[in-house]
């Protein structure tokens, strides 16, 4: 038997007898507590789950929840990721504005030098001046001068329309800037406020349960997570696959592992804490290339390639919004960020629904 049909053996034993370490049938609720009539329920104290609700429900309820907050995360860090850069360039613009007023003033005073030099020679143009001259020699010369002064007049006059003419390209440049800086700058906010209501609201549903459900609810996750992979790979996804890592690709999957155990936090890039494309993101960065932050993004940007051709270090996107992402590490598994509550750990690559393959180092 190959590593990866030993890998996946494992993983789909030590599944089964995690299942099995929980007694009771699946997706039963347990028994209900007796329950103290609304009027006299202690003030703070969580509500029960809503009446027939069962765990599943529940858990289901809570998975919904949490993939709004992860499709609004994503939103968020676009967005945000959209506010840094039009920042810069606005900073880009305003130095390009400041360099350009400095131009334009140097230009006048080079013009401005030019009338009082006339002034000084009583007033008459150069050409009224030369035809005075009586010499021929020195009339010659001054022929020469006034055609470079021509030149350098008619110069110095096409610089200062460009330099306007720039200066006046950054000005608008700068204003669509701002308004696109604020129009994202809302929508950051936007997607912030309803990431936390998602995750708040998810919280609350979870809050409501008492220790023995909690861990009951856990182990329905699992058992759901545990059910996609078996069915993925029974559908024969993983026959044939046997790419190997680009050396790049090792790089990525060595920095993803060292970050397992550590929390998900939203909009987080590390060291601490990260969201599921903030590994993704940072892994590759770590391997030398640079790639879009969002899953979203990496999805639309990045090559596509076919489940087929999979290889350690390639982004597996998933749900039908690009709002996850985990890295492929082989033996059909992924490192991933899950969601609020759960850290950085290695999952079935089957466990969601998957979307698609990309390879950053196409």
């Amino acid at each position: 038997m190959n590593r990866r049909h030993c890998a996946t053996a494992a993983i789909t034993l030590v599944c089964a007898l995690t299942l099995l370490a929980f007694p009771g049938p699946a997706f039963a609720a347990p028994e209900p507590a007796p329950t103290t009539p609304a009027s006299v329920t202690k003030p703070g104290a969580p509500a029960p789950p809503a009446p027939g609700q069962s765990l599943e429900q529940v858990r289901m309820e809570i998975d919904a929840l949490y993939r709004k907050a992860a499709s609004a995360t994503d939103a968020y860090n676009l967005a945000e990721e959209r506010t840094e850069k039009q920042s810069a360039e606005i900073v880009k613009l305003a130095q390009e504005m400041a360099k350009g007023r400095a131009r334009i003033e140097e230009l006048k005073n080079r013009a401005g030098a030019a009338a009082r030099a006339q002034y000084r020679g009583g007033g008459l143009p150069p050409e009224a001046q030369l035809a005075l001259v009586d010499d021929p020699q020195l009339f010659l010369d001054g022929v020469g001068r006034i055609e470079q002064g021509q030149k350098a007049t008619k110069d110095l006059l096409t610089e200062l329309t460009r330099a306007q003419a720039d200066l006046a390209t950054y000005t608008k440049d700068a204003s669509a800037q701002w308004e696109k800086l604020e129009a994202n700058r809302l929508k950051k906010e936007k997607a912030k406020k309803e990431l936390k209501e998602r995750i708040a609201a998810a919280q609350k549903l979870e809050d409501r349960l008492e220790e023995q459900e909690l861990a009951r609810l856990l182990e329905l996750e699992k058992q759901a997570q545990y059910q996609a992979q078996t069915a993925w790979l029974n559908s024969g996804a993983l026959k044939g696959i046997s790419g190997k890592a680009s050396e790049q690709g090792l790089k990525a999957v060595r920095f993803a592992t060292q970050q397992l155990g550590k929390p998900y936090v939203w909009g987080a890039e590390g060291p601490g804490s990260y969201d599921c494309s903030g590994l993704t993101s940072q892994a590759w960065a770590a391997a030398g290339r640079g790639i879009p932050r969002t899953s979203q993004e990496q999805w639309r940007l990045l090559p596509r390639i076919d489940i087929k051709n999979m290889r350690p270090g390639d982004l597996i996107i998933y749900h039908s919004d690009a709002s996850h992402v985990g890295m492929y590490i082989g033996d059909g598994a992924i490192i991933h960020a899950p969601r609020p509550g759960r850290n950085v750990t290695i999952a079935g690559a089957g466990s969601m629904s998957i979307l698609g393959v990309v390879r950053p180092d196409k």
